[in-house]
Order: structure tokens, then sequence, then C-alpha cells
């Protein structure tokens, strides 16, 4: 008994360490998540205790501080001896965790539950490399668990927006695009928009597009979409209203048809007709144009005066017939009634008894009964007089057949002989004609010697080490009884390539390689005449792009890489429309600025769009000229596809002061075309002067060329000089020739008059303004005729002066040697062409691959400091048009495709690596505002 009561005495003693026990148990696993350290032995031992490690229940969320307010970070896990929170890697203190423990009743587990709070203050005071973060570390008997990072941020919505949209008056059935870049935040804001106060959806409107980076786009404005616009942005802070931006749709009014001619008037003489249309087609709304012209139409009418019918004269009257009645009849002819006027009254026929009433029974008087041998001779006359007259007729109507059967033959052979030359007949001259100074002498043999160059845009450098320009192309004979025409020769290569089937059998192309180049002649009747060459170039390209050149044309294309899918190849090819061009013809008010170019093939299929170059003639200006883009459809008509001053997203359109840029998606032919608005504006002229020795070794002739300033104009005018052995005497120079209607005068002056002389009446040559306005490419052109008073002459000084009529002047200082051996002395100024046309690949690119991935994955991402494409079409100056790039798959390689066309000549990148480091250096200013962000850095 007293054995049992020392036994019950022990047993609170055992209890009381058995809880020293679980305490020091406790604070060994508190010690081991705090030092994250454990032996080998102790891991031994805890994994052979039965149960599982921790689980959560619930993790820590992310979570934004809004002004001062505190938030809660919560854990939960099962099974749990303990929990902790771990922020920016250091313990929270014990006593800052809030814990509950509680049953779980499904599974009999022990589940504990930690709460912290984390202040403005606590994320404030942090500085490092990442954000504010904190996560939970819960342990039981096999190990411990961690849960996932949450980080706090503090949040904030400024107040300005960084740019607010804008209002504009658009035209129905135009692109509406509204721009909002919203203020900064913390997290970043999100944009929806307001059309007079209520939310604009374009989930159920097809024609309105928000998703566009923050822009609303509205593809096809409609009355309805006038409104006050307002960009809402928002986010767990605050929201922000933009300024309102008002957008009108109008409509411009438009003619009714005309209503039919009034009647005249007056009823006789001289009156007026009228009529009318209404501007209801549609009527103008919202401030939109009025028609323009006349409503009603007034045109004079002559209503011819009533004429009242007249009789005339009675007629004979007939035989007495076997009634004993004779007739006699009159018309109303004399004149007949006309404009309304009346008919004859009384009767047109009269009828009366013939015998006085004297008719025997059967009808017959006894006096005026005939024998029968009489009637019968009468009878006999009457019809062998018909007959003969029906073989007359017969007689004249074959003879007639046979005369003109011999004609028709004889003019077939008319025919034929005149489509044996084709519509085009050379002029077969035994002497130089000398009235007419246009006429070029072909019987020379030409001597051509290249010297400098004339620089024109876009030429590949050929892959060997040698001079960038080739010699121009030897020389091109022609059949010396000939002079023939450059408009002649320009007329008949039309034909021939418009209509080749018209060609007859016996006129036949012939085709010479002279120096690698592929020269075509015609040849009818075995005579040659020159043909301009063919502007055209082709390449097989792949997923890696390359560039398209036409030489000494100021025409590039370049296929960006990506364009063409990797398992794709097309080959693609370029061309210049050397026919004569219908874009100028079916608008009389505009002319063309650049030559037609055609790429294809058409059903090209392209990632991205190809960025053409072509040269242009005029001087920009918004102020005087509307220039605009032309497409020629199916059926040869011409579309405008856009105003190079208006926004359009189907392409885009960069115009520098000698060259345009474009980005096309689809392929076909393209022409600039500009309508002059002012009489100030200019197109560029290129003037030069040529000279060679006519027939007679004494005469000379000087040929002033004006032609459009492009340099597949002037390519032109030089192949037509080689072909008939002229040579450039002076450096082609460059006159502003302005819209308003005022002629060309082109006059040679300081002609040594001792030595030459000149054909009377032929010093001062005129220009209208028409001929050198709408020249379409084509060379103006005369001629002056210089004679040498002794062979003995060998040099010719003298000035030529081009000048439009109180306008801009140019003088061309000719100086040069006439005698024979002295030819060579005097260089082209043209630049020979190319011997490399296209290039594929990364040489085809200034900009490595490298270099622009990176660019495009570092700016085609939005980000919250506008480090993004929009900012690099800044720098890069092409932020017009942006609604263009917005619809691109990847904006930033597009603006770099841009960039390749337009800095196609200069061999660096030093452009585009100082807007790239200015790019840098803004944003790094705004490192303390957004620690997230790094600074570009591209090395080249």
């Amino acid at each position: 008994m007293a054995g049992l009561s020392w036994v019950e005495c022990f047993i609170p003693e055992c209890q009381r360490w058995l809880n020293v026990l679980e305490k020091c148990a406790h604070f060994l696993h508190v010690l081991i998540d705090f030092t994250g350290t454990v032996s080998d032995a102790l891991a031994d031992s805890l994994s052979s205790v039965g149960g599982t490690l921790p689980h959560f229940l619930q993790e820590p969320e992310d979570a934004y501080i809004i002004k001062n307010n505190p938030i809660k970070l919560r854990c939960r896990a099962t099974p749990s001896l303990q929990i902790f929170f771990k922020c920016n890697g250091e313990w929270v203190h014990q006593n800052q965790h809030t814990s509950q423990e509680y049953m779980d009743q499904n599974t009999g587990l022990k589940i504990r539950e930690v709460t912290i709070n984390v202040t403005r203050q606590q994320v404030e005071d942090f500085h490092g490399p990442e954000d504010y973060w904190c996560l939970c570390v819960a342990w039981s008997h096999l190990g411990t668990s961690k849960s996932r990072k949450a980080t706090v941020r503090i949040a904030y919505l400024r107040k300005n927006f960084e740019q607010d949209p804008q209002g504009n008056e658009v035209p129905i059935k135009g692109m509406i695009v509204l721009h909002c870049r919203p203020p900064e935040g913390v997290p970043m804001a999100e944009v929806e928009w307001l059309k007079n106060e209520e939310l604009v959806s374009s989930l159920e409107d097809d024609n309105i597009d928000t998703r566009a980076d923050h822009n609303l786009i509205i593809n096809e404005a409609r009355l309805s979409d006038s409104g006050n616009y307002t960009c809402l942005a928002s986010n767990v802070v605050a929201k922000r209203r933009s300024a309102t931006a008002t957008v009108v749709v109008f409509v411009n009014g438009g003619w009714s048809l005309w209503t039919e001619w009034s009647p005249c008037s007056v009823n006789c003489g001289r009156g007026v007709q009228k009529r009318s249309r209404t501007c209801t087609n549609p009527a103008p709304l919202n401030g939109g144009a009025f028609c323009e012209g006349m409503s009603v139409q007034k045109i004079t009418c002559n209503a011819l005066c009533p004429v009242d019918g007249v009789w005339e004269e009675w007629s004979e009257w007939t035989m007495c017939s076997a009634q004993c009645e004779r007739q006699r009849w009159r018309e109303c002819n004399a004149p007949p009634p006309r404009h309304r006027g009346k008919m004859c009254e009384g009767e047109g026929q009269s009828m009366e008894n013939c015998t006085g009433g004297l008719c025997t029974q059967n009808g017959k008087l006894m006096h005026d009964v005939k024998p029968q041998s009489m009637e019968n001779s009468i009878d006999v006359a009457l019809y062998s007089g018909l007959s003969a007259g029906v073989i007359a007729v017969v007689v004249l109507i074959v003879a007639i057949t046979l005369y003109r059967k011999s004609q028709s033959e004889y003019g077939v052979d008319v025919i034929d002989s005149s489509a044996l030359a084709g519509g085009f007949q050379s002029f077969n001259f035994k002497t130089t004609r000398q009235g007419n100074p246009l006429l070029l002498n072909s019987s020379m043999q030409p001597d051509i010697t290249v010297g400098q160059t004339y620089s024109s845009p876009i030429c590949f450098q050929d892959s060997i080490d040698k001079e960038l320009f080739d010699p121009l192309p030897d020389k091109v004979k022609v059949q010396s009884s000939f002079m023939v025409s450059l408009g002649v020769a320009d007329r008949a290569e039309y034909h021939v390539k418009a209509h080749p089937e018209t060609l007859p059998a016996n006129l036949h192309l012939n085709y010479s390689t002279v120096e690698g180049k592929k020269t075509t002649m015609i040849a009818p009747n075995g005579i040659h005449t020159l043909m301009k060459t063919q502007f055209k170039t082709s390449a097989v390209f792949g997923h890696l792009g390359g560039r398209l050149v036409i030489p000494n044309a100021g025409v590039s294309l370049l296929v960006p890489h990506g364009a063409i899918a990797d398992d794709t190849s097309w080959e693609m090819y370029m061309l210049i429309n050397q026919e004569e061009s219908s874009a100028q013809s079916e608008e009389r008010c505009e002319i063309l600025l650049g030559p037609e170019i055609t790429y294809g093939p058409p059903g090209l299929n392209l990632s991205y769009p190809v960025a053409m170059t072509i040269a242009h003639c005029a001087e920009v200006s918004t102020e005087n000229w509307n220039i605009k883009l032309k497409r020629q459809t199916k059926d040869n008509k011409w579309e405008e596809i856009m105003s190079v001053d208006d926004e359009s997203t189907s392409c885009y359109c960069l115009m520098n002061s000698h060259s345009c840029h474009l980005l096309l998606d689809q392929p076909g032919c393209y022409v600039l075309v500009g309508e002059p608005i002012t009489d100030a504006a200019i197109k560029r002229l290129r003037i030069a002067v040529f000279g060679s020795m006519e027939a007679s070794s004494m005469d000379y002739s000087l040929r002033v060329h004006c032609v459009d300033d492009t340099p597949h104009a002037f390519q032109r005018v030089v192949t037509a000089e080689t072909s008939r052995g002229g040579q450039l005497l002076e450096e082609p120079k460059m006159l502003f020739f302005k819209g308003n209607c005022l002629s060309l005068q082109v006059s040679i002056q300081d002609i040594p008059q001792f030595l030459w002389s000149i054909k009377p009446f032929t010093t001062c040559q005129e220009f209208s303004f028409t001929q050198v306005w709408y020249s379409n490419q084509q060379p103006v052109h005369c001629a002056f005729s210089l004679q040498r008073h002794s062979a003995s002459t060998t040099q010719l000084s003298c000035k030529i002066s081009v000048r439009q009529v109180k306008g801009h002047e140019q003088i061309l200082q000719v100086y040069t040697s006439v005698g024979e051996s002295e030819k060579e002395t005097v260089p082209f100024f043209m630049q020979a062409d190319c011997t490399v046309t296209s290039q594929t690949g990364a040489k085809a690119f200034k900009i490595p691959l490298s270099i622009r991935q990176r660019i495009c994955t570092t700016f085609d991402t939005a980000n919250a400091k506008g480090k993004d494409w929009q900012l690099l079409a800044q720098k890069l100056h092409v932020q017009r048009n942006l609604s263009y790039f917005t619809k691109q798959k990847s904006p930033s390689a597009v603006i770099l495709s841009l960039w390749e066309a337009r800095h196609q000549d200069s061999g660096d990148l030093d452009s585009l690596a100082s807007a790239l480091e200015e790019i840098g250096k803004i944003h790094c200013k705004s490192l303390p505002q957004s620690p997230d962000d790094k600074e570009t850095d591209f090395t080249f």
C-alpha cells in the first residue's frame, strides 16, 4: 500500500518532464527552421517518424498597398506545429504573427493559420533589386515546407494622361483613330472608352476596335459615331478621365441626277430650256461641304414656228373610165404642215362625169370606141419599152459590181502594204534637212567615252573589287541612210510593246547582246530602229528576305526578313512601265511625279509589308501639292489608295526630298501623282545639253533636253543620245518649274560669230507650259544647228539659257572640241549600270539580324514608361500615321524596314545607334520611379 502511494506520487512528476521534453523538441524544430541546418542523424531520426510534411491550404497572395492602409498576408497549413513568415530573406518576429489552431472535422488533423500585417512604411523603407516579398515556412515532425513568394507593391495612379485623345472631323466611311496613353500607375491602368458617358464595347460592334494599344479605332465612320469620346483609365487606386475629344462625322453633299430638259419656253422663235439638280445625293450633314457647281443649267432653244399646209396644183384628169368618170388628185405638200401647223382644208380628190351623161348601155360612147388593132399596137409598144428599161438597169448593175470589185482588190493591197510597216515608217533623206533641227542624224558612228558619273540613288556595289559604276553600253549602230526622230522611235516602241500581235509576218524582233546587256531592235524590212531598254529585275526570295534594285532608275524593293514563310520561296519581280501612262490621262489636273512601278507576282503572300522606294520630281510642300498614291485595278482603271497627308492602315507613304518610301501589302502596279493646289507648286526638271557632228563635217548639232528630275527619266535621255552618238557637254543641272502656266524658253548665247554661224530664227525656242508640265517623264528637247566657217575650227564655246518666263533660270556652259580626233575628251555625267540587281539574305540589310530581333523584342512590348515602338518611331522620325503600325504584327519590324529603305545608300548605322542611345538615356532618368525596368543597351 505504501509502494502504491509512491507510484501515484511519481506520476505527476513524470508528466511534468514529458511536457519539458515536448517543449525542447519544439525549440529544436524552431531552431532548425531559423538556422536552416540539421544534422544527418537528426534528419534520419525525423524521417523515421511516421506522418506527412505540412502542405498549404492557403498561400499568401500578391497585394497592393492602397494609400496608407496596411495589407494582411495569410497562410494556412496542415499538419503543422508552427508557421512563420519570412520577408525579404529575414524572419518576421514572432510577436508580429497572429495565429490560431483548429481541428479539421473530416481528417482529424490540426490546421494552423497565421497572418501578419505589412505597412506602407515597411515597403517604402525596403531597398533592393526586387519588389518587397514575403513567404511562409510551416513545419511538422517530418520537416518544413515553404509557400510561394507574395509581392507587396505600393499602388498609385498619376493624374495626367501621357496622351489625351484629340477630336477631329472625319468624312463618312473614313477611319477614326483616337489615341490614348493612360497615366503611369501600379498596377498598370486598364483603359475603357466612353461615348457620351456610355461605355463603348468592341465586342458588340465589329466596326470598333478598342484593343489596339489602348487606342479606339473605328474602321468606317458612320453618322451615329459622332459624339464626345473620353478615355477612362482605372486601377485599384483610382479612376482617371482624359480630356474629352469631340468627333464629328460629316457628309459632303452630292448632286442628284439632272432632270429632263424642260420644254422650250416659247412656242415660236428663240427661247430657253432648263434642267435642275439638287444637292441631296447625299445632302451635306454636320458641316460637310455643299456641292460645287450649278444647280440649274440653261440652254437656248429655237422653237420652230408652225407652218400650215398648202394644196399643190391639181393633177391632170385621168382617162375616161368604163363608167364614164374621170379623177384628179392634189396633195397637201406645198408646203406640208409642220411644227404643229394646220392641215389643208378641203378634199384631196375630185371626180366628175366625163361624157356629160351621154354614156351607152354598156358604158361606152360610139365615137369613143377605138378599133381593136389600135389598142393592140399600143399594148405592144408599152411592153417593149418596159423590157428595154429592165435590161438596161441589169447591165448597169453588173458593170458597177465589176468596177467596185476591181477597186476593192487594189485597196486590199494598199492596206496590206500599210500593215507591213506596222504603222511607223522611217524617213530616208539623201541630205540633212535643214529646216528640222529635231531630227537626229544617225549616219555617224557613235563614239562615247565614260568619264565622271551622274550620281543617282540606289545601286548595289559589285561583290568583286572594281569601280562602283560600270561603263555605258557599247555603241549601237543604226542604218546610215535613215534619220530617225526620237519621237518616232518612242512611238514605234510603244506600239510594238503594247500590241505585239499587230506585227506582220515579215516584221521580226532582233535581240543583240552588248556588254552583257540585252538590247531590243525592231526590224521592218531589214532596217533596225533602236528600242528602249526594258527596266526589269527579278530574284527568288525566301524567309531571309532581300532587296531588288532597278539600275540607274532610283527604284528599289526591300523584302524584310520574315515576310515570306520559312518553308516557302517566291520568285519576285519589279519593273518600270515603259508605255504611255494612263494614270495621268484619267485626271488631267494631275501629273506623274515618278515612273509606274509594278511588283509581283500576283497572289504573293507576305507576313510583313515590303518597302518600295521610288524617286520623284516634286518639291514636296503640303501647302502647294496634294500628292496621292494610285494603284491599277484589274480592269486597267486607276484607284486612289491614299493621300500622302492622310492616315491610312492599308499602306504607308513617307516622302523625302527626292524619294518616296512606300510600305505595301499587295503586289500590283503603283504610281505617284501630284495635284497642284497653288501656282507655287514646283516640279524639278533636269537640264542637259548633248552635241554631235552632223552628216556634213562642217555642221554641229546641240540638243537640249528638259526632263523630269528622276534617274529613270534621265536614263532614257542618255539611252537615246547614246544610240545616235551624242556626247554630254556639261553636267546636268536642275531647274525649278512652277505650275503657273508660264512657258519655258531655251536660247543660245555668246556664239563666236567669226567662227560659227547658226541658222536664223533658231537662237531662241519656246515650249508651252502644257508641253513641259504634262511631259509625263518624257523628255522635251530642242536642237540648235551650228556651222563652222572653216574646217580648222575645232573649238566651240557658248552658253545655253533655260528659263521659265518670270521664273527660275539655269545656264549651261558649253566648251567642247568638235574635231573627230578630240571626241574622247568629253565625259558622260551618267551613272553606269550596276552589275548587281538583287541581293538575298543578311547582306541585303544594314541592321544585323541579331540586333534587329533584340530591338523588336524590346519595343514591341508595351511599357509603363513609354519605352515601346511608338517611342522608337518618334526617334526615327516616322511618328506620323501610327495607326498603320498599330495594325502590324510587329510594329518595330516594320519601322526598321522603313529605316532600311531610307538609309540604303548610306553604309553605317549611326542614325539608328544615336536614336537607341537617346532612348536609353531618357529611360535611365526614369529608373527611380520604375525600378523594375532595365536600361536599353544595344551594341553595334
